[in-house]
């Protein structure tokens, strides 16, 4: 499988594309004035215990108060705060068990009741499981988790493990064994798929860079006052470097010659033999719409997507769960109906499987396969749904297929998906469909802009738009328009035009 990494960096916002095959499977995106936060570490303080959800909401400093489950929170009060001020020389505890671990289950011990671990005002350390989704606030848990090139590190816990996507068994002893001997304390360590191949040295180095963090925090948090961030995650660029910059990559290309050194400086510490596959975008046309993504961007915000065969599946999001139906369409097969039918099933998983990665989909998804007879064909579309999922990041459990055609399936859900992320609830049909969100046109718009200015040399660029979207400028990017005009020393002009319907622009140069 080829893959490449797609980057386009802009003061408005930073965007990668990762592609296997030549076809876009994951978008990530880094609003510059809306920073994720899933990752990051806070100091907070307990407003309201729920005892009836054994929950409670704790104030991060947010917008919207955080969601603390109590299976998230140590079970013993001292031992969290052992866990802060522990020295070097402190004894560790009783090891847990070996036995490998869900995806979703960390494996806690029996829990107390959340009145007994947590008291109104109280300061916790915590850090975001999930960002903030619609209405509700961000996820919390007490067991941090700093993830390394080669290692991910649970200081707040004692387990060893090596991660399930390794699947060579003589590779998964050798790695355990490296980790037995640097980690004689049997901290919380869980060996990265990046962790393939790599020595002793370069593993225990990551080991002992990541305890230095972890040290690190701690001292910081005893020094601030809740509710306040203790730890940042990285940048996108660096994450990018760290999760997903692998010999698989075959390049990587940025469009921005300062964001193109910090990514040879990125690969000189943490890749040096990945340097060659470093390329510098210097085309005149916008990076994303040279490689078709922006008109697969636009493809993944409609309910429908197209098979190759003719076929289509239909997406639906609701608050409680994503629904995926799969229809024949225009495919009417060759032979017989049950072949015709596998062969879209099986298009179609295959197709599920890149759209649930690129849309970012989580929680619960049902999928509506098209009905089959035969147990043989069943099995064949499951498993090439699974198969299909092995590149995904996010941890996934799949169902068996039921006589119906009907599989249910979870998916770890991080981050709002991207449906959320660059649209609206539309204001014409009572949010039963979706717009582009003013936001999102704004940083096109804007992208466009910065394109003209740096790579045309254009020295004006009038924006002609809807009032509603001039003002939109106006109000809450006009720090970013004077910034675009002092880097490239062009001018923009803004045209509101009645005209124009909400959501349309001109761009006019010269």
């Amino acid at each position: 499988m080829k893959r490449e990494i797609i980057v386009n960096s802009s003061i408005v916002e930073t965007r990668v594309a990762v592609l296997e095959d030549g076809v876009l499977v994951e978008l990530l995106i880094d609003d510059l004035k809306n920073k994720r936060i899933a990752g990051n570490i806070y100091k907070g303080r307990v407003l309201k215990i729920l005892p009836g959800m054994q929950a409670a909401f704790v104030d991060l400093g947010l917008a919207k108060d955080a969601f603390l489950y109590v299976r998230d929170i140590f079970e013993d009060v001292e031992e969290f705060e052992q866990l802060l001020t522990i020295g070097e020389d402190d004894e560790p505890g009783e090891p847990l068990s070996e036995e490998s671990r869900s995806s979703f289950s960390r494996g806690r011990r029996p829990q107390a009741s959340i009145e007994d671990i947590l008291k109104e005002g109280q300061e916790i350390v915590a850090q975001v499981a999930r960002e903030p989704l619609g209405t509700k606030g961000a996820r919390i848990t007490s067991h941090i988790t700093l993830p390394g090139r080669h290692l991910v590190y649970m200081p707040t816990e004692q387990h060893v493990g090596v991660s399930r996507k390794i699947e060579d068994e003589a590779e998964r002893s050798r790695l355990k064994q490296i980790i037995e001997e640097i980690n004689p304390q049997r901290e919380g360590v869980i060996v990265r798929t990046a962790g393939i191949g790599k020595g002793k040295a370069e593993i225990e180095a990551d080991l002992e860079f990541l305890r230095s963090l972890w040290k690190k925090i701690k001292d910081k948090a005893e020094t601030l006052t809740a509710p306040a961030v203790v730890q940042q995650d990285l940048d996108l660029i660096f994450r990018i470097f760290r999760d997903l910059f692998t010999k698989e990559v075959v390049r990587l290309v940025v469009d921005s010659p300062t964001e193109y050194e910090r990514c040879l400086e990125y690969a000189e510490s943490l890749h040096p033999d990945l340097k060659s596959h470093l390329f510098l975008y210097t085309e005149d046309e916008p990076i994303f719409k040279s490689f078709g993504i922006e008109r697969e961007i636009e493809k993944a915000l409609r309910h429908k997507a197209w098979l190759k065969s003719g076929g289509y599946i239909v997406l639906e999001q609701t608050e409680a769960l994503v629904s995926i139906d799969v229809n024949t369409g225009k495919y009417v097969g060759k032979h017989d109906f049950e072949e015709t039918v596998l062969k879209t099933n099986l298009e179609a998983a295959r197709e599920i499987a890149r759209q649930v990665r690129l849309r970012d989909l989580g929680g619960i998804i049902i999928i509506d396969f098209i009905d089959m007879a035969r147990q043989e064909s069943r099995d064949r579309v499951l498993q090439d749904l699974k198969e299909a999922l092995k590149p995904d990041r996010s941890p996934t459990n799949v169902s068996l297929l039921s006589e119906l055609g009907l599989v249910e399936m979870t998916r770890k859900r991080v981050r709002q998906g991207l449906n959320k992320a660059l649209s609206a609830s539309c204001p014409a049909c009572g949010g039963l469909g979706y717009v582009r969100s003013t936001p999102s046109i704004a940083h096109q718009v804007l992208r466009e802009v910065e394109w003209r200015l740096f790579s045309k040399r254009i020295p004006m660029v009038r924006i002609r738009a809807h009032p509603d979207l001039i003002d939109w400028f106006r109000a809450e990017d006009g720090e970013v328009i004077e910034a675009l005009q002092q880097t490239y020393g062009g001018e923009i002009i803004l045209v509101p035009e009645e005209s124009l319907a909400p959501g349309k622009y001109q761009l006019l140069e010269g």
